[in-house]
């Protein structure tokens, strides 16, 4: 209640809209399906993501539809082909855009809405082309939090030499957070954040052979990891990296933690 007083004062919400958060308007049940968190951008800074992977299409059609309705956005992550082909019908039938990061994350937009304003930007690497779809995911939930992003791809320890360039024009460009995908032994993540005086967040990737497959190399090289300044999430969380990325670029561009 306090925090709601507070941005009334600084001028961020009208009373009206301090009203619906006090009655919990900012909470939408639909039936058996979800609870939508419909303030948590505002709130947090980080939109609500709707995990699709072991939910029907329907649902995720469902959910996907009334996020874009009250909220003007809607984020899916983890779809399978017939997820996809729910969110583009939606897309359709809405005349919402629809952006797609990768073929198992997508973004749809309302109709003449707009997305936040810029404040920072994130580097996003990843080590080979097989990070690819985790590093999306962080991606997208990067922009759709008001962030900018700039990409590198390909750029891992079995070829050192192409690192440096895109690395170096990310610092250059002012980054002020970068996002490290790699899979294997994910060393990457260390060599990045043994290099770039900048926040980075390793994304371990479940890729790799034998007793260290399925990302567990990874992962536990990073934590292992000797570098400074590098922090972790879990495999394949691109949307946990992505979301920590966010938060951090928003403070370091001088914006606020609350979207």
């Amino acid at each position: 209640m306090l925090e709601v007083l507070r941005r009334v004062a600084c001028g961020e919400l009208s009373p009206e809209e301090a009203a619906d958060l006090l009655r919990g308007e900012g909470v939408e049940r639909l039936g058996d399906v979800a609870v939508l968190d419909l303030d948590r951008r505002r709130r947090t800074g980080i939109p609500e993501v709707v995990l699709a992977g072991p939910k029907h299409a329907g649902e995720v059609a469902e959910i996907a539809g009334a996020l874009l309705e009250r909220t003007g956005s809607a984020c899916v992550s983890r779809m399978r082909a017939r997820h996809r082909r729910a969110v583009e019908a939606l897309a359709a039938d809405r005349g919402a855009r629809l952006l797609a990061y990768g073929r198992r994350s997508c973004r749809l937009l309302a109709s003449g809405a707009a997305d936040p304003p810029l404040q920072g930007l994130v580097g996003l690497l990843a080590a080979g082309t097989s990070d690819l779809e985790p590093l999306a995911e962080a991606r997208m939930v990067c922009e759709a939090a008001g962030c900018a992003t700039t990409t590198a791809l390909d750029v891992g320890v079995a070829g050192l030499e192409r690192l440096f360039a895109p690395l170096g024009a990310m610092l250059a460009a002012g980054a002020d957070a970068l996002v490290v995908a790699a899979g294997m032994d994910g060393a990457l993540a260390s060599v990045v954040a043994g290099l770039a005086g900048l926040p980075v967040i390793g994304l371990p990737v479940s890729t790799g052979y034998g007793a260290g497959g399925r990302g567990r190399a990874a992962l536990l090289s990073m934590l292992q990891g000797c570098a400074p300044g590098l922090v972790v999430v879990n495999v394949d969380n691109g949307v946990g990296a992505g979301a920590a990325a966010a938060l951090v670029a928003r403070r370091r561009a001088g914006g606020p933690f609350i979207g």
